[in-house]
């Protein structure tokens, strides 16, 4: 099978899941509306990908992989309702459509995030018979999630606009911002599969701190290099804005440098799983490839 069915069938198999779960009765339909909305926007599905391809790279149950992978896209998908408002990076496309506070107004893109989040650690905890794991999975969610991942990936970045960073000072707020829900996703399959080896999620880590920066350095080269159509979001948005980026502060050559060795890394990484580990390889090949 190649990398591209592949990512079709787990892509199609947390769009059904997700497609099942979140649809509800409620007295406020518009809300589910734009949580569908925000879900059912063309994502490429990379940490639901992730959980799955780590399940059975492991020789898990896919059925097991099927809530965490749910529930990380929620949460992703959350962060990007948020990273699209005024306030923020304030975006008025987000994969070739108008983001959630265009296409329908802020309060409720802002409640439709909130409820998103809320959702995917409801997902983590709805298999009862298996406590221990459910609760690993979500500290291992909300750790990556918040002020010691992601959110403050995002402070730091807002908080840095128009400023001079130095390498490190860039990888360490992708690492949290992009990062860290990536590693989340590696984890979380490697939970579903019941495995509890720390020196299999230290290997694994360590693709997953490869492949969350690769993903990053790739997007601002994109910026630059991409056209609005094709990615999704205003081509030169971050040069507008005076982002700080990996071509902004190693040049293109050197970011497309740094890309290359991060890609040799993530293959490093998983090289001891031996041929069980290909799809975990054509997937970093897919992330530094790809076109949007």
């Amino acid at each position: 099978m190649t990398i591209k069915n592949t990512l079709k069938q787990y892509q199609q198999r947390v769009d059904a899941y997700l497609d099942q779960t979140v649809l509800k009765d409620s007295i406020e339909p518009r809300l589910q509306e734009t949580m569908r909305y925000a879900l059912f926007n063309g994502g490429k599905r990379v940490r639901p990908i992730l959980v799955y391809m780590v399940n059975q790279m492991l020789g898990g149950k896919l059925e097991d992989a099927d809530a965490p992978a749910a529930a990380i896209e929620c949460v992703h998908s959350y962060s990007l309702v948020h990273d699209d408002l005024p306030a923020m990076d304030d975006d008025d496309l987000r994969r070739g459509k108008p983001t959630c506070h265009i296409a329908f107004d802020e309060a409720t893109a802002i409640l439709a995030g909130d409820a998103l989040q809320c959702f995917g650690f409801e997902l983590l905890t709805q298999d009862e018979s298996q406590p221990a794991r459910n609760l690993k999975m979500v500290k291992v969610l909300a750790h990556a999630s918040g002020d010691s991942g992601m959110v403050v990936g995002q402070a730091f970045d807002l908080a840095n606009v128009g400023k001079s960073l130095t390498l490190e000072q860039l990888q360490a707020m992708h690492a949290h911002k992009t990062g860290a829900l990536l590693n989340a996703a590696v984890d979380l399959g490697a939970l579903s599969s019941g495995c509890n080896d720390s020196d299999t999620f230290s290997q694994l880590r360590r693709y997953g701190d490869a492949i969350g920066l690769a993903f990053q350095v790739k997007d601002d080269i994109l910026d630059i290099e991409g056209d609005t159509e094709t990615i999704g979001k205003p081509q030169g948005s971050d040069v507008e804005q005076d982002k700080p980026t990996y071509p902004a502060l190693l040049g293109m050559d050197g970011a497309k440098e740094k890309l290359r060795q991060l890609h040799q890394e993530a293959v490093a990484a998983v090289q001891p799983f031996g041929d069980t580990a290909q799809p975990l390889v054509e997937l970093a090949d897919f992330i530094v490839n790809r076109d949007h």
